[in-house]
C-alpha cells in the first residue's frame, strides 16, 4: 500500500504541541535530552554515544552546534567538550576547528561476522534478550497506538510518510539507520518525551544484536510492507490497527534473531 501524508481523515482526542526538533534530526527529542547533574559528564557520553550509534547523527554528519547542544542536553560547554574529547579520543568523533569545522561521527556499525551474534547475547544473557525484545514490544506498540489516536497536523503526516519514503529507498548500507529513523519518528511524533526516550532504549538494547546480523534482501521487501500497514493505520486513526502492524513486523524481527541463534 502506498501512503501519502494527504490520505485517510485523522480524529482523536488528544492534539499535543508539535514535538521539539531544536537539532532537526529524528531521535533528538529521544536522545539529546537533559542529562542529571550528578553525573553530567558521564551522561553527556552516553547519550552522545547512543545518538551515534543508532544513527541518530550518521557517519560523516556533524554534530548540532556546541552551544545548541549544552543548552539541550542542560550542562556547561566545557562538560560538553570534554564529553567530545573523550569520545574523539575513542575514536568516535573527529573534531575539525575553523570556519566549517565541528564535531564530525566517524563511527561505522561493523560488518556482520559469524559468531558476532551469538557473542553479542552471551553477553547480554538469554534472560536479557527475551526481556529486551518484550520491552521493545510493549513501548513500540504503545507509541503507535498513541499516535494513532492523536489528531495529526500536516507537519506530523509528512514526517511519517518523510520517514517511511526514507527506509523505503534506503541501501542496504544504510537501511538500519532509516528503519531506526522511521521506528523513533513514531514515538517522537506523539509529542511525549518519556514515550520517546523510552522507545530509543528499547531499540538500543537490539541495536548490537541487529548489527550482528547481514541485511537480508527478503527480509527488507517484508519489512517495507510492514512499515506501509504500521503507517497506513495511524493516518487512518486505527489504533488496534496500528498496535496490530507493530507486533506482527516485531515478531518478524524477533524471529529473524532466534533464527540466527538457533
Amino acid at each position: 500500500m502506498e501512503i501519502t501524508p494527504a490520505e485517510a481523515s485523522v480524529s482523536g482526542p488528544r492534539t499535543p504541541a508539535e514535538p521539539a526538533g531544536a537539532v532537526g534530526i529524528t531521535g533528538a527529542v529521544s536522545l539529546l535530552r537533559p542529562v542529571r547533574a550528578g553525573n553530567a559528564f558521564e551522561e553527556t557520553v552516553e547519550r552522545l554515544l547512543q545518538a551515534i550509534k543508532l544513527g541518530v547523527v550518521p557517519h560523516g554528519g556533524k554534530l548540532p552546534p556546541e552551544r545548541e547542544l549544552a543548552t539541550r542536553l542542560g550542562i556547561s560547554r566545557v562538560t560538553l567538550r570534554e564529553a567530545i574529547r573523550a569520545l574523539q579520543e575513542a575514536g568516535y568523533l573527529d573534531v575539525r576547528r575553523g570556519r566549517y569545522g565541528g564535531a564530525f561521527v566517524v563511527y561505522r556499525p561493523p560488518s556482520p561476522r559469524k559468531g558476532d551474534l551469538r557473542r553479542a547475547v552471551t553477553r547480554m544473557g538469554e534472560d536479557d534478550l527475551e526481556d529486551a525484545l518484550t520491552f521493545r514490544m510493549a513501548v513500540e506498540c504503545g507509541a503507535a497506538r498513541v499516535l494513532a489516536t492523536t489528531e495529526l497536523t500536516p507537519r506530523r503526516r509528512d514526517t511519517l510518510a518523510a520517514r517511511l519514503a526514507g527506509v523505503n529507498d534506503a541501501a542496504p548500507a544504510d537501511y538500519r539507520r532509516m528503519d531506526i529513523a522511521f521506528h523513533l519518528a513514531i514515538a517522537e511524533l506523539t509529542g511525549s518525551p518519556l514515550l520517546a526516550a523510552a522507545c530509543a532504549d528499547a531499540r538500543l538494547r537490539v541495536t548490537d544484536l541487529l548489527n550482528a546480523i547481514p541485511v537480508l534482501r527478503p527480509n527488507i521487501e517484508h519489512a517495507a510492507v510492514q512499515h506501509a500497514a504500521i503507517a497506513a493505520a495511524i493516518l487512518d486513526g486505527d489504533p488496534e490497527a496500528a498496535e496490530r502492524a507493530v507486533a506482527e513486523h516485531l515478531e518478524g524481527t524477533a524471529a529473524l534473531l532466534r533464527g540466527f541463534l538457533a
